[in-house]
């Protein structure tokens, strides 16, 4: 079974499909985590701790798919995640002062 997603057999009725999304995480300037998913348009949470932070976005996850049916089943017709992580570029400019 490809890595990332799966099927898990509940019961004989229900089957749970594993989603997989890439999760973006900051920290901002006051040491608060921010974590987003770019595939999903307005998920994003905040908090004091890695672990918390890891905690809220699943919850916002879960949120955003309840909350959009089309979305949800877009995403249960193509579990794995489709945004590919390429890097961090730190991109300097000039401006006048």
């Amino acid at each position: 079974m490809p890595t990332g997603y799966g099927i898990i057999l509940i019961d004989m009725k229900r089957v749970v499909k594993e989603l997989q999304f890439k999760v973006l995480v900051e920290q901002d300037e006051d040491g608060i985590y921010v974590a987003s998913v770019p595939e999903l348009p307005g998920c994003y949470t905040q908090g004091k701790t890695l672990e918390e932070v890891r905690k809220r976005i699943k919850e916002a996850i879960e949120l955003v798919l309840e909350s959009d049916k089309d979305l949800k089943e877009e995403k249960i017709e193509s579990p794995q995640s489709y945004s590919h992580f390429f890097g961090i570029e730190e991109v300097t400019i000039q401006s006048y002062v």
